[in-house]
């Protein structure tokens, strides 16, 4: 269920993205740059409907979203990814979903959870920039699931083979969308050879 996004400009900007001489406008634009390449992958099979269109010529078919769009980043790292889907997908609505990871556990703690209304009618990309342990990520589905969500897609920057396994065994029904399949996570639990703290370097905190 993970499919790992592979584009030359993708692979260029991740470069980038994991060099610890790239400032915090570096980090932004290239994570920009990737979320919006990306996006076309997690959408391609979004399915749609027949429309009429009027051209300055004549009446011919077109096509719209059969369902709303609802772009969920977890909080807080995860919205800088979500930025860039955002300037393709400009109809979508936001919710929210926020985690935060105890640092000697590893373990993920919610702290809040705001969703639209209609999420059981929509498309759902759940977005988080780093699949480490997997945790964060199968809580927010949960979280998703709960709320209504039955169309569920999860994208993330990179990830670690055991994130991906855990984060499978509690939803194989969500497919996985990464712009690279890392190595390991270290005893730390951070992903290896990573980008270091995704949140730091796009807030510059």
């Amino acid at each position: 269920m993970i499919q790992v996004i592979d584009h030359p400009i993708i692979r260029e900007r991740l470069t980038h993205i994991r060099s610890v001489d790239s400032d915090t406008a570096a980090f932004r634009h290239a994570l920009h740059d990737i979320a919006r390449l990306m996006c076309f992958e997690v959408t391609r099979n979004i399915e749609t409907t027949p429309t009429e269109v009027v051209t300055p010529l004549k009446k011919t078919e077109g096509h719209k979203l059969a369902r709303p769009v609802i772009l969920v980043p977890i909080l807080r790292a995860g919205v800088g990814l979500m930025n860039g889907f955002a300037e393709i997908l400009t109809e979508a609505s936001v919710g929210y979903i926020g985690l935060y990871r105890d640092e000697e556990t590893h373990q993920p703690h919610s702290y809040y959870c705001k969703l639209p209304a209609h999420i059981a009618d929509s498309e759902v990309i759940l977005i988080d920039p780093m699949l480490a342990t997997g945790g964060s990520a199968a809580d927010a589905a949960d979280e998703l699931k709960k709320a209504g969500a039955r169309r569920i897609r999860f994208a993330c920057l990179i990830a670690a083979p055991e994130g991906v396994a855990a984060f499978e065994e509690r939803h194989p029904d969500i497919p996985v969308f990464t712009a690279s399949l890392d190595e390991k996570l270290n005893e730390d639990a951070y992903i290896v050879p990573g980008l270091g703290d995704a949140g730091d370097r796009y807030f510059g905190t």
